[in-house]
């Protein structure tokens, strides 16, 4: 067994000992809040911890922008001791139709309004949610150093951020940027070549995983490439009688860095499924093999 990689175990995020899967809000909105709750709950059965929105979530909801974030504060308005029991965090930054503004006007209201929206007075973790070229990072510092000592968010991530512009925020903060947010996925392989990963593992930072089934392509292959990769990660699948999407988390977890998958499904079943992720154990060769295959070609 010792070629096996490590078992996934809980990672420390924003200072908080979290689970290494997170269940995501993209598609949260639209529903009632008895839905809203029951997806919750099956989160919290699952060992789930961290729980990731954002303010632009639901805008193609009939409730709008921030939708999701105000139909999870009717959450915890009718369950208050719910928000005890989650890290929580969201992110801001993207208007619709700008597209992006980090400025501090912005990023000030736009905090603020999400907290009201979550009816909560801080979010353990805030994330810039792109990054905005027109924003001087020294003026972002700024603004969430702000935040951050007024409490209303413990910790400061980036979302599809480069090293690159991670680093130059960085430079600005009294405080560490905690984490990175992009997408990886066994059809997404960019952070292992683009020097994400190697900063998160450098610096510290965690790293959550967007799109880990690759924006549901692995769950209905379509071209060759897809369905070769789904092939090898259903022969693990089937080594451990788990699920395609169980043994797609396991991959994306088995990397050093540690990248906390961010599960979308708002489906409750899936929802209770997701502790199989935790089974499956991956060899080197293994490992490389789905990576070698998504590329379509050897790495030297």
């Amino acid at each position: 067994m010792s070629d096996f990689l490590p078992a996934p175990a809980n990672v420390t995020l924003a200072g908080h000992e979290v689970s290494p899967i997170a269940w995501g809000m993209w598609r949260f909105a639209g529903v009632d809040v008895a839905t809203a709750r029951a997806r919750i709950d099956a989160a919290f059965e699952a060992g789930v911890t961290l729980f990731d929105t954002a303010d632009i979530y639901g805008c193609d909801t009939p409730g709008g922008f921030g939708s999701a974030e105000a139909l999870l504060g009717d959450v915890f308005a009718e369950a208050p001791g719910l928000r005890d029991r989650m890290v929580l965090a969201t992110k801001g930054g993207i208007i619709l139709g700008v597209p992006y503004d980090s400025s501090t006007a912005y990023l000030t209201s736009a905090i603020d309004i999400s907290l009201k929206r979550l009816r909560t007075d801080h979010v353990e973790l805030w994330q810039i949610h792109r990054p905005d070229l027109l924003t001087h990072p020294q003026e972002i510092a700024r603004t969430l150093e702000d935040a951050h000592r007024a409490g209303k968010i413990g910790a400061i991530g980036v979302s599809n951020f480069t090293p690159a512009q991670t680093s130059a925020l960085a430079k600005f903060l009294p405080v560490p940027v905690v984490s990175h947010q992009s997408e990886f996925s066994p059809l997404h392989l960019a952070p292992l070549f683009d020097g994400i990963f190697d900063q998160s593992m450098a610096e510290g930072m965690s790293f959550l995983a967007w799109s880990p089934l690759g924006g549901g392509r692995l769950g209905d292959p379509a071209d060759e490439r897809t369905r070769a990769v789904a092939g090898l990660l259903d022969a693990k699948a089937a080594e451990y009688g788990v699920s395609r999407a169980a043994a797609t988390y396991s991959w994306v977890m088995a990397h050093p860095a540690r990248p906390i998958p961010i599960v979308g499904t708002q489906n409750v079943e899936r929802i209770r499924e997701i502790p199989q992720a935790f089974a499956p154990r991956w060899t080197r060769a293994e490992w490389y093999a789905v990576l070698q295959t998504s590329m379509g070609e050897k790495l030297p």
